[in-house]
């Protein structure tokens, strides 16, 4: 074996999670390797608002997750290259007369939060860990085998030879984490019996800065707003979707996808002009029965992935960078070792629940609205106008989903 490098935190995984947990860390006195498998992104983003120069993946980012990554350094960077600010939702059902519209005026915030593509989130961040003495990206190298030695550290093998150890291994390597696995960590998880559907498409009439979700019996389908230019308009879908119709919708062509999705949609951003390249993901909920091990923590995807449709699983993950960040940093400035159980335990104290209120909300709300009995359609629309009426409540709900309490 080569010669073994020493960090205090090794993590697993350069994403919009890994790359905010090392920024965060970054500046305090501790070591951190930051290790991802795949090749980095090469040449400059690009600055054109065309069609085909969106990423089809977007975050939408609410006011806490923003005040992150301005925390981190990060957020300037992401405005100065392009999102967009949304300060209206939409939500209504297919399948009845139920309608709730949020609004920021309600909650007296200029936005409800930011649609960001993914790779301008990780873009500012690598600028950062570039940015830092203290940060050793490795970069692209796979982990072969992770150990828990006796001393409590843990050992690190690597796909090109390499070694480490380290007093503490996160895992922020996503949804089918190789760390998770190979450590045994159990975790609990079922299918949605859903994919999800991804692009970029030209409406022809404005967005006007709104986030619009209509919920259809075979899944909620979500137009998110994206930055316009000369006069076109763009927005990022997400479109869930029962299994067995994926395929199909997948398999047609251009012009019968966009028409297809105007209909979806009810022709509220009038003529779809044109798409991307679609691609589809399946959908599972799945999370870890623990979030630590000595030595040892999951963040992010790594522990917990919900349904997409309230696009509030990136910003559960920050939360757990930010947590978890706090802890680390308060207990080195005890002279705790990072890895300490009790210090990790404590972290999962403050974000299990928080998790599982969220992953059991938007559970519920999938199964609810894929109802079609009629006593069922009936209260989920009465539903619907009634909380839209009932002011103190919908901004309740409001504040929480953007992270504000």
């Amino acid at each position: 074996m080569a010669e073994i490098k020493q960090f205090d935190i090794a993590i697993i995984g350069a994403g919009i999670a890994g790359a905010s947990l090392a920024v965060a860390l970054s500046g305090n006195g501790l070591s951190v390797a930051l290790i991802e498998a795949q090749s980095p992104a090469k040449g400059t983003l690009p600055t054109s608002c065309r069609l085909q120069n969106f990423d089809s993946r977007v975050s939408a980012l609410t006011p806490r997750s923003r005040a992150l990554l301005e925390q981190l350094g990060a957020w300037q960077s992401i405005a100065d290259y392009r999102c967009c600010a949304y300060h209206h939702m939409t939500v209504w059902d297919a399948d009845g007369t139920g309608e709730i519209e949020f609004d920021c005026g309600e909650v007296e915030l200029p936005e409800l939060g930011h649609i960001v593509e993914n790779r301008a989130i990780i873009h500012a961040l690598l600028a950062r860990v570039d940015a830092a003495p203290d940060i050793s990206l490795l970069q692209p190298v796979a982990l072969r085998t992770c150990t828990r030695l006796n001393s409590s550290r843990v050992l690190l093998e690597l796909e090109d030879g390499g070694a480490l150890e380290a007093d503490l291994l996160v895992a922020a390597d996503g949804a089918l984490s190789r760390v998770r696995t190979m450590m045994a960590f159990e975790s609990r998880e079922w299918d949605y019996g859903h994919h999800a559907i991804v692009a970029t498409v030209e409406v022809a009439c404005s967005h006007e800065n709104t986030a619009w979700q209509r919920f259809l019996p075979t899944g909620p389908l979500a137009l998110l707003p994206l930055p316009s230019e000369d006069g076109r308009h763009y927005c990022s879908i997400v479109w869930s979707l029962q299994e067995h119709l994926v395929d199909d919708l997948l398999a047609l062509g251009d012009q019968l996808f966009c028409a297809a999705l105007e209909r979806a949609i009810e022709g509220r951003l009038g003529p779809v002009i044109d798409t991307t390249a679609r691609s589809a993901f399946p959908l599972r909920q799945r999370h870890a029965v623990d979030y630590v091990q000595p030595g040892i923590a999951l963040v992010a995807d790594a522990a917990h992935t919900i349904h997409p449709l309230a696009g509030q699983g990136i910003n559960l993950g920050l939360q757990d960078i930010a947590v978890l960040a706090e802890e680390i940093l308060a207990g080195h400035a005890r002279g705790v070792s990072p890895g300490q159980l009790e210090l990790l335990r404590r972290y999962q104290r403050r974000r299990k629940g928080d998790n599982l209120l969220m992953m059991t909300a938007m559970d519920s709300f999938k199964r609810l609205f894929e109802q079609q009995s009629l006593p069922l359609r009936w209260l989920r629309n009465t539903g619907l106008r009634v909380v839209g009426q009932i002011q103190p409540l919908k901004q309740q709900l409001l504040r929480h989903a953007m992270g504000l309490e």
